[in-house]
C-alpha cells in the first residue's frame, strides 16, 4: 500500500433491487445501484472520475462505464472472485491518496439466480479445465468439494464439529431475521442444518450461500470531497490483500486461509488491534469460510473457531462479535462475487442505519471500527479492510 497523502472515505453505498429478479439484466442492476450510491453520497455522476468493476461484459468495466456514461480517467478491473471488491476498494484508496482520482465508484450486479432458471447457464461445477486446474477437474473436485475437503481437514486437525459449523448458518439466519431485504428470514435450527440434503460432505444445504441475484455499489472519495456529501465519511483505515495458491495440491494448510495475511496487513496498516473491532463482515459461501476467517483475522487462535462460534458470538442481538450482521451469503442475498455486499453493510452499520439489526457497543453507543473480509475462488485470494468513523 503507498504512502497515502490525503484520508479517503467511503461516502456513498447501495444495494440495487435483490432476490428473485426474473425480469431484469445485471446491467440495468449495475445502474441502478450506481444512481443510488449516488444519491446516498449526494452527489452526482460528473464527479466520478474512477471506476472499478469486474464480471460483467466482454471488456469488463469499459462496457459497464459506457452503459453508465462514465468516462474514467482511473480504472480497475481486477478479478480474484469474491474478494475482487475489497482488493478494488483497497487500489482506489491507494489512487484517491496519491491524487489519481477524487471520487472511484465500484459496481457490482448480477441475475446468476435468473440465469440458472431460464436456463441461460448452468451451476458453475468448476472454473475451466486449462492450467493448473486441468490436474483436479478429471477426478469431479467441484468448487464445493475443495471447501469440504478443507472444513473436513479442519475437523480433523482441530476437533471442530458439525454441530459447531451449523451454528454459523443459525447464528447468520438470527441476524437475516433482523433484516427486511434478506431472502430467507425464517429461524433455523443446527438439526435443521444437519438433517438437510448432503451437497459435498460434511456440508448439506444450509451450509451453503443461496443463490440470488441482485447489485451493489460503493462510492470512495478524497477528504476533500468529503464536505460536499450528505452522509458522515466512513474512512478507510487500513487495508490488505494475499493470494495464496490456485491448485490445492500448492496449499501448504488447509486450515489457514489467505485472510491470514490480509488481515495482519490491514490491521498493522490500521494501527488497530482485533480485539479493537466492533463488529465484522466476512465472506461466508459456507459455514466453514466464517469459522476459519475469525481465526486468521485473530479473533481467536488458531483451532479455536468452533468453540467460538457456539456460544452465540456472532449474534446481532447479544454477540460478542456481531459478524454478517445482514445475514450475509447464507441467508441474505448471494449474486456472485459478494464481496462489495460487506462493505455497503459495514457502511451502514458504522453511520448508525442499521434499523432492527443496528449493532450496539456500550452504553447503546455506535460502532466505531469494522472489518470486512472477503475471500475469492477456493481460498485462493483474500482481501481485507478495516473502515472506522469519526
Amino acid at each position: 500500500m503507498t504512502a497515502r497523502s490525503r484520508k479517503v472515505a467511503v461516502v456513498g453505498v447501495s444495494l440495487s433491487d435483490c432476490g428473485r429478479l426474473d425480469d431484469t439484466t445485471p446491467y440495468a442492476l449495475h445502474a441502478q445501484a450506481a444512481r443510488r450510491a449516488l444519491a446516498d453520497a449526494g452527489l452526482g455522476r460528473a464527479v466520478v472520475d474512477g471506476f472499478a468493476s469486474a464480471g460483467l461484459g466482454t471488456l469488463a468495466p469499459v462496457e459497464v462505464a459506457e452503459y453508465l456514461g462514465l468516462r474514467p480517467t482511473w480504472v480497475d478491473s481486477t478479478s480474484v472472485g469474491g474478494s475482487t471488491w475489497e482488493v478494488m476498494a483497497a487500489h482506489a484508496a491507494d489512487a484517491i491518496a496519491a491524487g489519481h482520482a477524487r471520487a472511484v465508484l465500484l459496481v457490482y450486479g448480477s441475475t446468476a439466480r435468473a440465469d440458472v432458471r431460464a436456463g441461460r447457464r448452468t451451476g458453475n461445477l468448476s472454473f475451466g479445465s486449462r492450467g493448473p486446474a486441468q490436474f483436479e477437474v478429471p477426478y469431479g473436485h467441484t468448487l464445493i468439494a475443495k471447501y469440504a475437503m478443507a472444513a473436513r481437514r479442519h475437523m480433523i486437525e482441530h476437533g471442530t464439529t458439525i454441530e459447531q459449523l451449523a451454528q454459523v448458518a443459525v447464528q447468520a439466519r438470527a441476524n437475516a431475521a433482523l433484516n427486511p431485504e434478506a431472502m430467507f428470514r425464517d429461524p433455523i435450527t443446527v438439526d435443521d442444518v444437519l438433517s438437510g440434503p448432503m451437497i459435498a460432505d460434511p456440508f448439506t444445504k444450509l451450509h451453503c450461500c443461496l443463490r440470488s441475484d441482485g447489485g451493489a455499489a460503493v462510492l470512495l472519495a478524497a477528504e476533500d470531497v468529503v464536505r460536499d456529501c450528505r452522509t458522515a465519511p466512513v474512512w478507510i483505515l487500513g487495508t490488505g490483500e494475499h493470494v495464496s495458491h490456485c491448485a490445492m495440491s500448492e496449499w501448504p494448510d488447509f486450515t489457514t486461509g489467505p485472510a491470514a495475511v490480509s488481515g495482519r496487513l490491514a490491521f498493522e496498516r490500521a494501527g488497530v488491534r482485533p480485539q479493537e473491532i466492533d463488529f465484522a463482515e466476512i465472506y461466508d459461501a459456507f459455514t466453514y469460510m466464517t469459522l476459519v476467517t475469525l481465526e486468521d483475522l485473530g479473533f481467536c487462535g488458531k483451532g479455536e473457531g468452533g468453540a467460538f462460534v457456539e456460544k452465540g458470538r456472532l449474534l446481532v442481538r447479544g454477540g460478542e462479535l456481531p459478524v454478517n450482521t445482514d445475514g450475509g451469503g447464507l441467508s441474505a442475498q448471494h449474486p456472485g462475487m459478494r464481496g462489495l455486499f460487506l462493505l455497503v453493510e459495514a457502511v451502514r452499520q458504522l453511520r448508525g442505519e442499521g434499523g432492527e439489526r443496528q449493532v450496539r457497543c456500550r452504553a447503546g453507543s455506535l460502532p466505531r471500527l469494522a472489518v470486512a473480509s472477503a475471500t475469492g475462488g477456493w481460498f485462493c485470494s483474500s482481501g481485507t479492510l478495516v473502515l472506522g468513523r469519526d
